[in-house]
């Protein structure tokens, strides 16, 4: 067994992608949910095409170069020639909060706006602008990152699951910019202190937030990063490996 992917919903539950022989199956990250796989060595996650699994033994993970696929619009600043049909479709500039007080600006296709929002885990998000195509999105995008951030690190989003958005701060914020339509996520869970960021697949579940799954294990609470799972081969039964212990497991 292999885990492959993942979904991060809000349009499909949260899941991990697990393929076994060829075949894919998804093992269910709702709240409460025992998990109880060891991990194992981790290597390329492979391609599924038409539904089914190929595996690769590339050691590069989650993905090798073969595996790769390049989002021309993952550095784009809008200098380009709008080369995939997603370009020339209606878009939404935002901006996202993660809590405490990291603030980003982003473009998405307008339609996908709130389920953009809840793939990357925000706290709170603002509408500030509607435009024709991704082209001008992505060039109002580059002028506003120059002095906020355009994309925000795991590390940072699980440091602050336990907090909420300095109102204040986003706020003031808000007042520079003519928004068009507020939002306010809840993602199912609060949390009493800061997890700790682990990479297993033991325990019960607690929630997602974005990419970040939260469980507890042996009286601690965990923050993985679904993505840091990828590659990884599974084996049947609860890890035994040491893993970092929060002050409430004593």
């Amino acid at each position: 067994m292999q885990i492959v992917g993942y979904r991060t919903g809000p349009e499909r539950d949260p899941a991990l992608v697990i393929a076994e022989e060829g075949t894919l199956r998804t093992e269910p990250l709702a709240p409460g949910t025992e998990l109880a796989y060891s991990l194992g060595a981790r290597h390329c996650a492979g391609v599924t095409v038409d539904g089914t699994h190929h595996a690769c033994d590339n050691a590069k993970a989650p993905y090798c170069r073969l595996h790769t696929d390049m989002w021309p619009c993952a550095i784009c600043t809008g200098n380009c020639s709008m080369p995939i049909d997603a370009c020339h479709e209606e878009h939404a500039v935002y901006l996202a909060a993660f809590a405490p007080d990291v603030f980003k600006v982003g473009v998405t296709r307008s339609w996908r706006l709130d389920t953009r929002l809840r793939e990357q885990g925000a706290d709170r998000a603002a509408h500030i602008l509607t435009v024709s195509d991704g082209r001008i999105a992505r060039r109002k995008e580059a002028e506003i990152a120059k002095r906020l951030v355009d994309r925000v690190r795991v590390p940072t989003k699980i440091s602050g699951l336990h907090r909420g958005v300095d109102e204040h701060a986003w706020d003031a914020l808000l007042t520079e910019f003519d928004v068009i339509e507020q939002f306010d996520f809840d993602y199912g869970f609060s949390l009493d202190s800061s997890p700790i960021a682990e990479t297993l697949a033991t325990g019960t579940v607690v929630g997602t937030q974005g990419r970040v799954l939260v469980v507890r294990h042996a009286g601690s609470t965990y923050a993985v990063d679904l993505r840091g799972l990828v590659g990884y081969e599974l084996a049947d039964g609860a890890t035994t490996k040491d893993v970092q212990s929060s002050l409430t497991a004593f």
